[in-house]
Parts: C-alpha cells; structure tokens; sequence
C-alpha cells in the first residue's frame, strides 16, 4: 500500500513539473512575441515604414513620449512620425530588454534603449533612454495600447 502512494506521489509531483515547464515556456514563447513586435516598431520607424507602424498600433492607442506635453492618438502618432522624417532619419539604434511581463492578453515591456539620430545637414545626435510599452493580443497579433518613455537627458 505504502509503495503505490508513493508511486502516485512521484507521479502526481512528475506530472505538476512538466505542466510548470510548459506553462513556462508558454510565457517565454509570449514574452518573445511580445519582444519580437517591439522590435518590430523600433525597426519600421528607423525605416520610416508609416505602414508598419500603424498596422502594430491598437485603434485606441495612446503614448506618451517624455518630450510630448500630453498623451497621443494614432492620428497624432503618424502627424508627429512624418515631421521628424523631414528632420533626418535614425541610423543606428539598439534595445535592451529588461523586463516582459505577460498576462493573459496584456503584456508589459520595460526596456532601454540607445540610438543614433542624423539630420538632413549629417550631424549625428547620440541618445539613451527607457520605455515601457503596453501591448495587448488581437486577432492580429500583439500591438501597442500605449507607451511611456524617451531620452534620459
């Protein structure tokens, strides 16, 4: 008797592991979706991809970059996207991730990131700083609901 509660106890304990496993990976499958899609925008905005940029944002989408006096919508988003594009253009950027957090359909990204900024007479601003996005799943995958951040000056 006493061996076949121990060989359910082993078993039941065997079994909980790998569900924990799996559970796991589904959370660093997730927050590797969710990490792929931030590079993604960082990636299409140094491209000037308009396109892109909008496909990954949620319709209600509301951001707040540490130099904007106020949140903004979409539609502002893209205003803003098309003048810096007459300034210059980033060459060079790279993103460090820190934290992702998945839950249930939210996910939470907390990053920083350096990057190279030329303007149209060549000169080339060198800028650092964090951000923490909020992306949400939709049937079209992650996209942004919001975001916070920008320069550490």
């Amino acid at each position: 008797m006493k061996a076949n509660q121990m060989l359910r106890l082993v078993l039941t304990s065997m079994l909980l592991c790998g569900f924990s496993t799996v559970m796991a990976d589904d959370t660093t499958d997730e927050s590797a979706n969710v990490w792929a899609v931030v590079e993604e925008e960082w990636n299409a905005s140094a491209k000037g991809d308009q396109k892109s940029i909008e496909r990954l944002l949620s319709d209600d989408v509301a951001v707040w970059d540490i130099e904007s006096p106020a949140p903004r919508n979409k539609a502002s988003i893209k205003m803003w996207n098309r003048f810096q594009q007459r300034l210059g253009k980033t060459v060079a950027h790279e993103l460090y991730p820190l934290s992702i957090i998945v839950h249930g359909d939210t996910a939470v990204a907390h990053y920083l990131y350096s990057s190279a900024f030329e303007n149209k007479d060549g000169d080339i601003k060198m800028s650092s700083g964090r951000y923490t996005d909020i992306l949400v799943r939709s049937e079209d995958g992650w996209k942004f609901l919001a975001w916070h951040g920008g320069d550490d000056d």
